[in-house]
């Protein structure tokens, strides 16, 4: 070593995380995302309420981004009406499928509108087939998890339209209804103890109950009311 030179150190200092333009453009894109998601509105109610009708109307008088409940499309529907075995299949299916359903709602610029929801298939079917003894503590246990991580991981809708109908009319709707009916008119006192206290736990600003015993088959009456809350949580 030359006289007068400094020694070199062995160690060097760690270089700095650099963070990427391109990383900071996805992650201000993730935070629009979020920042400016859609709100939600979740139509929930007993099997022949008339949920889906409801959406229906709805949708025919505002341009609502819609999701419907699919019972065709599920895979274990249908199994599950023939064999008790498929409850736990069936259950995780609509779970999960109203967790990507509520995604995809949330990215539209329009406001989402559910018939049925994750809150409804858990707190209502799955409840449900867990006192029928359809499903076992077990598989009752999983579903429970299972929903549990699927809300932590998405905001719950802003607004629920809770359905109400006389059993009379419930009856009339289940048995003229073109679908695999697997709760029958008998389960719906169960079915909405369930909801209700379900509801008792969220904040009332964030519920929309509506009677619908009488309602006409354009749910007039029912469309201005839900118009009518959405425009003023808008505001």
């Amino acid at each position: 070593m030359e006289a007068g030179s400094s020694p070199t150190s062995s160690s060097s200092t760690p270089p700095r995380f650099a963070i990427s333009n391109q990383f900071i453009q996805q992650l201000n894109c993730w935070m629009n995302i979020i920042l400016f998601m859609s709100r939600l509105i979740s139509v929930v109610g007993a099997s022949g309420v008339g949920k889906t009708a409801l959406v229906r109307a709805l949708s025919n008088a505002y341009p609502f981004e819609t999701a419907y409940e699919e019972h065709a499309e599920r895979p274990f529907q249908t199994l599950f009406k023939q064999d008790p075995r498929y409850a736990l299949a069936n259950q995780i299916d609509y779970l999960l499928r109203c967790a990507e359903q509520e995604k995809l709602l949330r990215l539209s610029s329009r406001i989402g509108l559910m018939d049925g929801g994750l809150e409804l298939d858990f707190h209502g079917f799955t409840r449900l087939f867990y006192q029928r003894g359809l499903l076992a503590e077990p598989e009752f246990d999983l579903c429970r998890r299972i929903y549990r991580v699927l809300r932590e991981s998405l905001p719950p809708p802003e607004l629920f339209v809770r359905l109400c109908a006389d059993q009379e009319t419930i009856v009339h709707r289940l048995s003229t209804r073109d679908r695999i009916n697997i709760v029958s008119p008998e389960d719906t006192a169960l079915f909405s103890s369930f909801l209700d206290e379900w509801l008792s736990s969220i904040p009332p600003d964030h519920v929309l109950t509506l009677d619908v015993s009488n309602e006409t088959l354009d749910y007039r009456q029912s469309v201005n009311a839900i118009l009518n809350r959405a425009e003023r949580n808008e505001g």
